[in-house]
């Protein structure tokens, strides 16, 4: 009676193993998928921040592009100022005593 007690003993232990090795199974199957999910998530998120940090950027690069636009406009209008002839004529007049060349003065180059 003993030798049958023990079959049926080792017999029920035998039957416990593989569902403890299915939930086992069953754990890590769920472990993974919800780290592949936090990892997914994650990923999502980082891509989201990286989206926002570019905004933030091509913003500034644009803002940054009007200012030098601004000061190239500003920079062409004192350029077209400076090259004024009326403007250097002024100056030749006031400023270095020049007089307009009389007719003689003048040598004609072909």
């Amino acid at each position: 009676m003993a030798s049958s007690r023990a079959d049926r003993i080792l017999w029920m232990d035998e039957g416990l193993k593989p569902k403890a090795a299915a939930k086992r199974a069953k754990l890590l199957l769920v472990t993974l998928f919800i780290l592949c999910l936090i990892v997914a998530s994650l990923f999502y998120v980082w891509s989201r921040v990286q989206v926002i940090q570019l905004g933030y950027q091509i913003s500034s690069a644009l803002k940054e592009e009007k200012k030098i636009i601004d000061a190239n406009k500003r920079l062409r209008l004192e350029i077209a100022t400076l090259k004024s002839y009326s403007r250097i004529e002024k100056m030749a007049v006031e400023e270095l005593k020049m007089t307009k060349p009389t007719a003689d003065q003048v040598i004609v180059i072909r």
